[in-house]
């Protein structure tokens, strides 16, 4: 498997013009863990990153920043959930420095773990922060959103035609361009993530983000009230997510399909359409991928003109940890790497190109941007974003994920899948917001 490479080196640009930001800019204090200082006596800070996708560039990033500015960078992932996994770090007193998570974790979080950055400049510069209270303290890493992506090189290949992705809007129009890629040769044009956080967390959550009252229709279905079986935007979706599985290339077999398989598939043209938000670039690079690629609203038969629209937003947050355990040092450390993803051109390389991140800040430059993500700031800059969901409960994903996946094995049908969702949200409280 041929890999490709991006052209982007950090360490020589980091050494020129982070040896002034040191990360010392506190008067240090009583770090309760006694880590405020790296073994060579520089300040140690640590991050967590709840996005699998950049790990490996996070940790790369982390050495060439330790290196440049001898602020000891360790970054740091787990499989458990965030709010699981954090509470443990809390309750043995060894918390993150930095801890990246999704919003609605912030809000959970903040009052009682999190820094007031108001003062902070980067705020200016965002439209994404967020507050609690009167308090800024989520730091927005980056603006993501989700739909449908697409490989215009493999549809063109085929039809011959320019593929200009508002022409499918509809169901009906993009059902109709299968069929035609299937008797151009492409025998199965779509693939299906299987994973519980794209089934339950991306493309479930886009009917309730796609209902006129999404905080009503969340209650209703706590309250059983809901009738996600007779609602228009369930069955609207759901049409759309059998279209898909009728030309899966893993309807065979559709639950033990690799993601890695399918994002190659996509990205070499072998499959032309698969559900997934700009993140997926970050695995869609690491093969021959096609050029001319892009993500498209999910086609559906409407008139409300959701199917006109990506649904995203700000996209994970940092929070800065307010515990005695760590150092006011420390909190500079993690004060001045924020503003290195901001305002330094190696800290904006490294969002847009090595992370592949769509900027929430105003002042950088994303000419870089690839494929995926300039879709997305296309659809953000024209207001055509729908907002995400941020209060789903943290089971959610895990609970209503296994149950997407005995729908996507053929294990139950339509109706027994909302039975399954109306259940549990009927057991399980809302997320207070």
């Amino acid at each position: 498997m041929k890999k490709k490479l991006l052209a982007v080196t950090l360490a020589a640009a980091m050494t020129a013009s982070l040896t002034a930001c040191g990360g010392s800019g506190g008067d240090g204090g009583d770090g309760g863990d006694g880590g405020a200082k790296a073994s060579d006596g520089g300040v140690s800070i640590t991050v967590f990153n709840s996005k699998i996708e950049v790990q490996a560039q996070f940790e790369e990033m982390a050495k060439e920043y330790s290196e440049a500015t001898g602020v000891d960078v360790e970054v740091y992932y787990s499989n458990d959930t965030v709010a699981a996994h954090l509470a443990t770090k809390y309750s043995s007193n060894d918390p993150y420095t930095l801890s990246m998570v999704d919003a609605k974790d912030v809000y959970s979080l903040a009052e009682d773990h999190a820094i007031d950055l108001t003062g902070e400049k980067w705020v200016e510069k965002t439209n994404y922060a967020l507050s609690v209270g009167d308090k800024v303290v989520g730091f927005p890493v980056c603006v993501e959103a989700r739909g449908l992506i697409y490989n215009a090189d493999a549809i063109e290949k085929i039809t011959g035609e320019t593929f200009k992705p508002e022409d499918y809007a509809t169901l009906d129009a993009f059902q109709g361009l299968l069929e035609q890629l299937v008797a151009g040769g492409m025998e199965t044009p779509t693939g299906i993530m299987k994973e519980d956080w794209s089934l339950a967390g991306h493309f479930l959550s886009e009917v309730y983000e796609m209902q006129d009252d999404v905080d009503g229709f969340i209650s209703a279905l706590h309250g059983g009230t809901a009738d996600l079986a007779n609602n228009a935007k369930w069955n609207g979706k759901m049409d759309y997510f059998d279209t898909m599985m009728k030309y899966n290339y893993a309807a065979g077999s559709a639950i033990a399909a690799e993601r890695e398989v399918s994002e190659q598939k996509l990205a070499e043209g072998e499959i032309a359409f698969m559900f997934g938000g700009n993140w997926d670039w970050s695995m869609i690079n690491a093969y021959e991928y096609s050029e001319n690629m892009g993500i498209m609203p999910v086609p559906e038969n409407t008139s409300d003109g959701t199917n006109k629209k990506l649904v995203g937003g700000g996209s994970k947050y940092f929070f800065i940890d307010s515990s005695e355990n760590t150092s006011e040092e420390q909190r500079q450390a993690a004060k001045d790497f924020l503003n290195w993803l901001v305002f330094d051109e190696a800290g904006n390389s490294f969002l847009t190109e090595k992370c592949a991140l769509v900027p929430a800040y105003s002042n950088i430059d994303a000419a870089g941007l690839d494929p995926l993500s300039i879709s997305v700031k296309v659809y953000a800059d024209a207001g055509n974003l729908i907002d995400n969901y941020n209060y789903l409960p943290d089971d959610h994903f895990s609970l209503c994920g296994a149950a997407f996946q005995k729908y996507l094995a053929g294990q139950t049908d339509r109706a027994g899948l909302a039975s399954e969702i109306e259940k549990y949200w009927s057991s399980t409280a809302p997320v207070e917001h």
